[in-house]
């Protein structure tokens, strides 16, 4: 199975909702939209991957881009994890440099204050 979400832009922020596998074969796709998806704004962006079965090297990359891009962009990112997804951030220490949260409540609370 490959990557599928949705996209749902708020006042500040985009919600792109994920399930399937962010991986080789799925990242390049992945970088090309969410990219562009920034550019277009809001900055802030909302990766809710709660729903993700596996996530690769690649797809580790892919998120570290997308993280230092929406800075660059002066905004944010939160990624929204279930268990396996955050054992793999943590596992190649990530944890500190992706803003991880356990819910997509969480992850807009943190975007709410400047």
């Amino acid at each position: 199975m490959s990557l599928r979400g949705t996209r749902e832009v708020r006042d500040n922020c985009q919600l792109f909702r994920l399930t399937g596998l962010l991986d080789a074969f799925s990242e390049p796709t992945f970088s090309k939209v969410l990219s562009s998806k920034i550019e277009e704004g809001p900055k802030n962006i909302i990766l809710d991957l709660s729903q993700i079965d596996f996530v690769d090297s690649s797809g580790l990359g892919a998120l570290v881009q997308l993280a230092k891009k929406s800075q660059t962009a002066e905004g944010t990112l939160q990624i929204v994890t279930n268990a396996r997804v955050t054992q793999t951030v943590k596992l190649v220490r990530l944890e500190k440099f992706l803003a991880l949260q356990t819910t997509v409540d969480a992850a807009l609370e943190n975007i709410k204050s400047p």
